[in-house]
């Protein structure tokens, strides 16, 4: 596999030379995309399917069109239907802000129902800063990334003041490393006018778009500045009209309801993971192999990285056995195996990923003050002393240089119907957002998996309620009357235990 550039490097040159890269047409031209081979990240789909790649140049300012301009890596993989069946293109996004899109036309593609894929060609891409649209890097970000990493729950004033201390230097490492003249540009706002020049460069009149978590906030967005070019938007696991620091408040929350459902789940199960046999027992054994790793790290696996891999667990039911075994492996043998993340956090694509996560949430609106996160991880701790706060992303937007007069607009009357998607109780998007999201979509629909309690609905968790009602709005533009209820899975069956019990 190719190494790509840095990512320091190619902004810094960006910005100081930008010359290199033509200077842009008027405005009023399109500019091209042509297809090729894709480079190796992105996996080939069955035959006789085939998916292509290219780079589409825009402006790194949508105001400035003369000014430097950056490349947005493409992808495609054209409809398996008839010309008949053809509805257009369908846009991809996976999340983040910071989750690579190049690879999804191909993965996403692969597990959408059949009609649509005869329908669409999927088109995938790296949103700006991320993946292979010119990335960016930031550094050190305040320590992020070292191993063990320091608590992530700060109790008391000396260790709020490191707290605040910690986000301060990962704001200065971010205007470092991406630089100042970045910042700004490298925003949801910018990042929905790319999604516009790619359907034009590709001729078509409507984009039709899925996005996913944070890729509902981005398609809220196209939604406010090209709500007449909007075709099909499915918008699935929806981050609500909040700035991102209040998301990020909210969501902590919901992952205090999501681990006490995990740990009562886990307390109905004791003859599979020996971790107790009623909720505040297994609760004593999850805090146990926190303050063990918070007091004695093993191999750099601490309190931070303890919480990451929880963070993550919680997201999806079917990782719930993985953590419960992790949990009980490091309390039996004092091994982190378990709960060890398979691919390291430090890899130059999760350090992509953490970069521009923090600067697209940093540029689409105000910050917090220093005072108001203090407040808010208090009143958290006062929900519970132990709570997880790796969501907590946007705090560093308190110190960052570049501060945005005004919040990214979302939503627009003028929109055609828009369809939302939620798990009833996903503690990542919690249902509240789409609620919210939709009165600023007039005339959207809400269907919600009743009974579920994972991130990720619509051609992920298998329910043919929900793909059924998704897949009739998209090939044949069917809004459903009313907002819709689907009949979930309820709470997940333990996996086996491996030969080994772990």
């Amino acid at each position: 596999m190719s190494v790509p550039p840095r990512p320091t490097a190619l902004l810094c040159a960006l910005v100081a030379a930008a010359a290199l890269i033509p200077t842009a047409a008027p405005a009023s031209a399109t500019a091209s995309l042509t297809f090729g081979a894709c480079p190796d990240s992105v996996p080939a789909p069955p035959a006789p399917d085939r998916v292509e790649c290219g780079r589409l140049t825009v402006p790194l300012d949508r105001s400035n069109p003369s000014g430097p301009r950056i490349e947005i890596a493409v992808s495609r993989v054209p409809a398996s239907g008839t010309p008949a069946e053809r509805r257009g293109i369908l846009l991809v996004n996976p999340g983040g802000p910071g989750g690579s899109g190049l690879p999804y036309a191909v993965t996403k593609r692969a597990k959408l129902p059949a009609s649509v894929r005869r329908s669409y060609d999927v088109i995938g891409f790296d949103p700006r800063g991320v993946g292979r649209s010119t990335p960016v890097d930031c550094g050190a970000m305040g320590g992020l990334f070292a191993g063990p990493g320091a608590d992530p729950v700060p109790v008391g004033p000396r260790a709020e003041r490191a707290y605040l201390t910690s986000q301060r230097r990962l704001a200065d490492d971010c205007a470092t490393g991406a630089g100042t003249a970045v910042l700004p540009y490298l925003s949801t706002e910018q990042t929905a006018y790319d999604m516009d020049a790619i359907r034009a460069a590709l001729g078509e009149p409507r984009t039709s778009f899925l996005g996913v978590s944070y890729g509902t906030y981005l398609g809220a967005a196209y939604a406010a500045h090209f709500p007449h070019r909007v075709g099909r938007m499915v918008l699935d696991s929806v981050v609500g009209p909040w700035d991102w620091y209040d998301f990020d408040v909210v969501q902590s929350r919901a992952m205090l309801r999501a681990r006490a459902t995990f740990l009562a789940w886990t307390a109905a199960h004791e003859e599979r993971f020996g971790l107790g046999g009623g909720t505040d027992a297994v609760r004593r054994s999850y805090l146990r192999v926190r303050r063990g790793l918070a007091a004695r790290p093993v191999s750099g696996f601490g309190p931070a990285e303890f919480d990451r891999a929880v963070y993550r667990a919680l997201g999806r039911t079917e990782r719930w056995t993985g953590l419960a075994d992790g949990l009980r492996t490091y309390l039996t043998e004092g091994s982190v195996a378990g709960l060890r993340p398979a691919s390291a956090f430090d890899s130059p694509e999760s350090r992509n990923y953490e970069a521009a996560n923090r600067i697209v949430k940093c540029a689409d609106g105000p910050g917090p003050a220093p005072r108001e996160i203090v407040a808010d991880i208090r009143r958290i701790r006062r929900l519970d002393p132990q709570p997880v706060l790796t969501g907590l992303e946007a705090s560093a937007c308190a110190y960052w240089r570049h501060r945005p007069e005004r919040r990214t607009a979302l939503g627009s009357s003028a929109a055609p119907p828009v369809l939302l998607v939620a798990s009833a109780h996903d503690p990542v998007t919690p249902v509240e957002g789409a609620r919210r999201l939709r009165d600023v979509l007039p005339g959207s629909r809400l269907v919600v998996l009743d009974d579920d309690y994972s991130h990720g609905v619509f051609a992920s968790r298998g329910n043919g309620c929900v793909d059924g009602t998704v897949a009739a709005y998209l090939v044949d533009g069917t809004v459903p009357e009313t907002d819709a209820r689907c009949a979930g899975p309820g709470l997940p069956t333990p996996a086996p235990a491996s030969p080994s019990g772990v």
